[in-house]
């Protein structure tokens, strides 16, 4: 029982969080073709003779490696937080919504129409076809 859930649980967050794993996944693959590349460019440099060029090579590939790692440990964190702040932006909207509403409920039905329509319905009256029918 207890795998059970514990298997739903996972394939839960999988599936929820799958852009990010994916992300992530994609950024520590990165880190192990950077780890290919290098090994290859240091074997074409010392071929050619070049080994002046290693001074770029290596703090370039150690730069990729640690911006890959960190990136991917960030966003591996900031997975749950995405949860809350989504929470508290929701709970921030829905009162806005409601003062909203509450203050147009409370504004009289004169400060609703401007000074144009005030005077479209002085001058018209309005009527439904019910009124329209009893009237004949």
């Amino acid at each position: 029982m207890f795998r059970q859930a514990k298997s739903a649980f996972i394939w839960y967050h999988l599936y929820k969080f799958r852009k990010t794993f994916t992300l992530i996944a994609v950024l520590l693959s990165i880190v192990l073709f950077s780890q290919w590349i290098y090994a290859d460019i240091v074997q074409y440099l010392e071929l050619r003779k070049h080994l002046e060029y290693l001074d770029i090579v290596l703090p370039a590939k150690w730069a990729i490696i640690l911006f890959n790692i960190s990136l991917s440990i960030y966003l591996f964190l900031s997975l749950f937080k995405k949860e809350k702040v989504k929470e508290k932006v929701n709970e921030k909207r829905k009162t806005e919504y409601e003062d909203n509403n509450t203050q147009r409920n409370t504004k009289p039905n004169e400060e609703k129409f401007s000074n144009r329509e005030k005077e479209f319905l002085n001058k018209k009256k309005l009527n439904t076809k019910a009124n329209n029918i009893i009237n004949k």
